[in-house]
């Protein structure tokens, strides 16, 4: 059995409530983030939703006002003139035939994955490869798009991909904690929206059942949920 730090124990005393308003939470988040780098943020979402039936599954993308705090790699599976489209958007990585076989050799040096939709039954065969790590081009989260210079823009000013894993929980960085509490704040409510936004049709009744956030290093702090979603 793993047995936690001293640090990690210390910081962990410092969340003494059950429930913490949503500004009182990144206000804490902020505190007991003390590593020798700049931590990430990241909202824990628990949804009352069963991936394994196709109407309760959650994959979607939300573009976070404040940006994300990480300069994105992109790269770009594509052919004939939107290579040009990708390479003068700013994709850091462009190719057609030849990507996929350098990605099928191991190359995932980027961060996102962008394609037009002549190449997906190409991309098909990096499915096992790529699926796990959450880089499948998919229309739902705007991975696959003939539009590549909106789709370029967004992802590097702070759209991102999010989806629930087998047992419904959801897992979104929204920020780094040397964000401004307002800021985060901001993004947070995003993120919040976004889930609404986009709850599946096979969702009945409760929606939300738990919301932690927690900074890299640090422990969960609890949300209250009902605040959380008064928020707009």
């Amino acid at each position: 059995m793993s047995k936690s730090s001293r640090r990690y124990c210390q910081l962990l005393k410092q969340v003494t409530k059950y429930l913490y308003d949503p500004l009182e939470a990144i206000q804490l988040l902020k505190q007991v983030s003390n590593a020798k780098f700049i931590e990430t943020a990241d909202v824990h979402i628990l949804l009352d939703l069963d991936p394994k039936y196709a109407d309760q599954q959650l994959r979607a993308s939300v573009i976070l006002p404040k940006g994300t705090g990480k300069i994105m790699r992109v790269a770009v599976i594509a052919r004939g003139e939107k290579i040009d489209e990708a390479l003068s958007s700013k994709a850091d990585i462009v190719g057609s035939e030849d990507l996929i076989a350098e990605i099928a050799k191991g190359r995932l040096d980027f961060d996102k994955l962008i394609a037009t939709p002549d190449m997906m039954p190409l991309i098909a065969k990096l499915g096992r490869l790529l699926g796990p790590r959450g880089l499948m081009p998919s229309p739902k989260a705007g991975t696959v798009t003939n539009n590549l210079f909106d789709s370029i823009a967004e992802f590097k000013a702070g759209k991102l991909e999010y989806r629930i894993d087998r047992t419904g929980i959801m897992h979104v960085s929204f920020g780094k904690v040397d964000f401004s509490t307002n800021d985060l704040l901001v993004n947070l409510t995003a993120i919040k929206n976004s889930v609404d936004k986009n709850r599946p049709s096979g969702s009945k009744g409760k929606y939300w059942k738990s919301v932690y956030i927690s900074s890299t290093m640090g422990p969960s702090i609890p949300v209250d949920i009902t605040l959380l979603r008064d928020l707009s």
